[in-house]
């Protein structure tokens, strides 16, 4: 069952970043759906999305909360399962974060040429 639902996690991952790049355009923001996780019972999947550009990211959010049932009804178009998911949006900051702490560790880390 577990093997199902990856494949199932993947599959949404998929459409869902195909159907939002169709029907939806940010300005000034890219917008990546970086994990989707669908529970076991298939009726919900929370989707994780990663907004570059400080300034859009409220605004992409609350896009695509308005857009949900089009990205649902879209969804159930392209995906056959028992159960559409209701989509739950969550902003994914980990990629920023992943750059921050790479930013403080080059500060930290001299140089290579200084160490010679």
């Amino acid at each position: 069952m577990k093997h199902r639902l990856l494949r199932v996690n993947e599959l949404l991952k998929r459409e869902l970043s195909t159907i939002i790049a169709r029907e939806i355009s940010f300005a000034g923001a890219l917008v990546t759906v970086n994990q989707v996780d669908v529970t076991p019972d298939l009726k919900k999947a929370h989707a994780f999305v990663s907004v570059l550009g400080k300034e859009g990211q409220a605004a992409a959010m609350a896009k695509l909360e308005e857009n949900r049932v089009i990205l649902q009804t879209a969804l159930a178009k392209s995906v056959t399962l028992k159960y559409t998911p209701q989509l739950v949006f969550h902003l994914d900051d980990s990629i920023e974060r992943g750059a921050r702490v790479f930013e403080i560790l080059q500060q930290i880390e001299p140089p290579a040429a200084e160490t010679e």
